[in-house]
């Protein structure tokens, strides 16, 4: 029986994805196997010594210490791209509100609750509504940074909508540039990319590399009256720099889904509360593809979309029984390990071997089930951080 706790509200749908025969699945779970959660801060929190994955319904993990669960060979899920028509129809509504007079419109109406007939209030309109025209987005350019699951969808979006797009992502994977249509034209910085934009769109993780990538100096050659979008990471952004190229004019307008107290009021910041994964359809979505791995990884050792260690995917062999282990990636682990199964006279069936950056994963399948002093011989081997064997 595997143990999940979960946190934060995660959809049914996710749930039902948990077999009761095989799962215990709860927000009070004692030694879990794996976590579930959506913005749960981890951080600081214990970690129990039965757990080995963590799966996060969403694409952000900074809220999970990845570092610290590295070390301990905790395997890290998201859910890219689960999140991404959401974001993208936000996209659009950024644009468009800060295109269109829609708000300042909305609010004048809200304001007319003395009047009472029909006609005058039509009459008036008519002639206040100059005061609310605004510009269309066919035609324009749009600047999309970071052309991943996200940053490609609004992409095929704003082409159909009659935009220009034009895209820059240093770290484009070959996934994405084959999802990418052919009508963006990839820019090779990003002064090129704001240069050229009357719209910019921010679709970048959050790490050392993009903390304040929109800052002073980059704002002093965006094209002027620009507006920025940022449905990504609030720390992607300066925000005092942005205020300021707002104040001066230089930006036209700054719409984001991460409000700060300094943005509040300011008539050219469109700040919503971060909802830019909040619809059903989403949070359904995130909730059953992080199931869907963390079920794979605790039954199969399979690995896929971990922010941490590799993907490896393998098929089950019949009638064979599988051992998983993490390690550092230094050369000379596997062997020992296959010595260790060779010594007591265990058959491999199949293996996969796989590294990513400083770590590694392995998969074999075996003939015969290991004895635990076999699991605990592999365990003890120099640079293993730990060891499964599934059934």
């Amino acid at each position: 029986m595997y143990k999940v706790r979960t946190y934060n509200q995660i959809s049914v749908k996710g749930l039902d994805r948990f077999s009761r025969q095989f799962y215990e699945v709860g927000s009070d779970i004692g030694h879990p196997d794996a976590f579930l959660i959506r913005s749960q801060k981890l951080h600081g929190e214990p970690v129990p010594a039965s757990l080995v994955a963590v799966a996060r319904a969403g694409a952000g993990t900074n809220n999970v210490p990845i570092a610290e669960y590295s070390k301990q060979g905790i395997v890290v899920f998201n859910t890219p791209g689960a999140n991404a028509n959401a974001v993208k129809e936000l996209v659009m509504a950024g644009m468009l509100l800060a295109t269109r007079g829609i708000l300042s419109g909305i609010q004048y109406v809200q304001t007319l609750t003395s009047m009472t007939d029909a006609g005058e209030m039509s009459q008036l309109l008519e002639k206040e509504k100059a005061r609310f025209v605004g510009g269309e987005i066919k035609g324009k350019t749009l600047g999309i940074v970071g052309l991943g699951a996200i940053g490609s969808m609004v992409a095929d979006m704003a082409l159909a909508m009659g935009m220009k797009v034009v895209g820059f992502d240093p770290a484009l994977s070959i996934d994405a540039a084959w999802r990418l249509s052919n009508e963006v034209t990839r820019m090779e910085n990003l002064p090129s990319l704001l240069a050229r934009s009357d719209y910019v769109s921010l679709h970048v993780p959050a790490m050392d590399a993009t903390r304040h990538m929109i800052n002073a100096e980059a704002l002093a050659g965006i094209r002027q009256g620009a507006v920025l979008l940022n449905f990504a990471r609030e720390t992607i952004v300066d925000s005092t720099a942005v205020l300021q190229c707002l104040d001066n004019g230089k930006l036209g307008r700054y719409v984001c889904d991460f409000p700060e107290p300094a943005m509040l009021g300011h008539a050219k910041v469109i700040a919503m509360p971060h909802i830019g994964a909040s619809t059903e359809e989403s949070e359904e979505n995130c909730a059953v593809m992080a199931a869907n791995q963390l079920i794979d990884y605790l039954e199969n050792g399979n690995i896929s979309n971990s922010v941490n260690f590799p993907a490896v995917n393998m098929g089950r062999t019949p009638g064979t029984t599988r051992i998983t282990f993490l390690n550092d990636n230094v050369s000379g682990v596997l062997g020992h390990v296959l010595s260790v199964l060779a010594d007591n006279k265990v058959n491999v069936i199949d293996m996969v071997n796989k590294s990513r950056g400083e770590l590694a994963y392995n998969i074999i399948d075996v003939a015969s089930t290991p004895s635990d002093s076999v699991a605990a011989a592999i365990q003890a081997i120099e640079h293993v951080i730990r060891v499964r064997v599934i059934h």
